[in-house]
């Protein structure tokens, strides 16, 4: 999937999505519109259905124990193991009473995510998700338990040394749009999926290629996915990676679907928003200030998105009953879900790692336990995550203000257990 991170600056009241299980009643706040500054960020696309996903590997990783734990002594007493070095990050081993409000986590809430990265285990936890599975019904203090004797906490820090463990906690959402299977007079803007001829240039046509070129509108096609009727609307969902469409069929009949990330055309991501405070044109970097510059330039919206080269390509997926209250599918190949799903750095954490974040606000206050289930292209860096808050407008107000410091703590198997 692909994602970016996005800011806002709008003062509107607005309360927290009830689709976001874990996002708790006390985060009712004043809703801000999303920051144009947008950050490239793009998900590892999952491999086709008749290939074996491949795990991610950490060679200087230890392995995992065995399936079945034995009693270790108390956490904190245990002799610390030395620290562990992955790819860009250094692993520093600490105590469990480092981990910011570790006593007081819903860690039942993250579970319902640990299964799913039990879906499609890496290595070193493939042995553990047996324990994972029975323990979904555990009480929250077996789980914590469980976890103390069965885990390492390591806090993640820069490799080389930076002289800090603090980075940046962003966040991002799924948008919610209505479309038409048809174009009309009103939807004109088409969804695409990826054109047979994708493979055959790198990079491939730009975004404003797409639009005036023969040879790319030939390729293009027949491949229109679904019509909007806002082009900014259409930028912000491929921004995003992936999003939920309310289309409209040619019968008249409604139905939601889920549009994820396929590909993109190998440019890179421009912010529309930067482009924009480059040239003066805009103070507001923020969505509802790029939208009204919009209305009040149409001869030079064009210009302004086609400053961004970069143009992704999506596959349609259903939407079943079932999974709707799941996000898209991230990088590990299993569904996000609200509050305990981060996107990192896989060169510095790998998928499916349980992780403890901590990050004092301003905007979001957290201290719990997520899994690191997705990537992207922004999400650099050891102490880096992007923090996945739902769909629909308000998530998407959520996930553009939230911009603040952070803490990473990886919860690794015991060595030699």
């Amino acid at each position: 999937m692909v994602h970016h991170t996005i800011s806002t600056s709008r003062a509107s009241a607005s309360r927290a999505s009830s689709r976001i299980s874990s996002m708790r009643a006390s985060l009712r706040w004043a809703a801000s519109a999303i920051v144009g500054t947008l950050a490239a960020c793009g998900s590892v696309p999952l491999p086709p259905p008749d290939e074996a996903p491949v795990a991610p590997t950490v060679p200087t990783l230890p392995s995992a124990p065995a399936a079945v734990t034995p009693p270790l002594p108390p956490a904190d007493a245990a002799p610390l193991p030395p620290a562990l070095a992955s790819g860009k990050s250094r692993w520093q081993p600490v105590r469990w009473s480092e981990l910011p409000g570790f006593d007081a986590d819903a860690l039942h809430e993250a579970w319902n995510a640990w299964l799913k990265s039990c879906e499609r285990p890496a290595a070193p936890w493939e042995a553990l998700c047996p324990q994972v599975r029975r323990l979904s019904i555990a009480t929250p203090e077996e789980q914590r338990a469980w976890m103390q004797q069965a885990l390492q906490p390591y806090r993640v820090e820069p490799a080389p040394a930076q002289g800090t463990a603090e980075g940046l906690l962003t966040a991002y959402y799924e948008p919610v749009l209505q479309a038409r299977r048809q174009p009309s007079a009103t939807h004109t803007v088409p969804l695409y999926r990826p054109p047979a001829g994708l493979g055959q240039r790198k990079p491939w046509f730009s975004r404003q290629e797409m639009e005036t070129s023969p040879q790319a509108r030939a390729q293009l096609r027949g491949r229109e996915i679904a019509w909007l009727a806002d082009p900014l609307d259409a930028l912000v969902l491929q921004i995003q990676g992936s999003g939920r469409l309310r289309i409209t069929e040619p019968d008249g009949s409604v139905r939601t679907v889920r549009l994820a990330y396929a590909a993109t055309n190998d440019h890179p991501y421009r912010s529309v928003g930067s482009w924009l405070q480059q040239r003066g044109q805009l103070r507001d970097v923020s969505w509802p200030g790029i939208k009204a510059w919009a209305q009040a330039n149409p001869q030079r919206v064009n210009e302004m998105l086609w400053s961004n080269p970069r143009t992704v390509f999506f596959r349609e997926e259903p939407l079943p009953e079932l999974d709707a209250a799941l996000g898209p599918r991230g990088a590990q190949g299993v569904a996000l879900t609200p509050g305990r799903s981060i996107a990192v750095d896989k060169e510095s954490i790998p998928y499916g790692t349980p992780v403890w974040l901590a990050s004092p606000g301003p905007q979001l206050p957290l201290q719990r336990l997520v899994l690191a289930q997705d990537t992207g292209s922004a999400i650099v860096g050891a102490v880096r995550a992007d923090y996945f808050v739902g769909w629909g407008e308000e998530a998407g107000d959520l996930a553009g203000r939230l911009k603040q410091p952070l803490r990473l703590w990886v919860l690794w198997p015991r060595a030699g257990g």
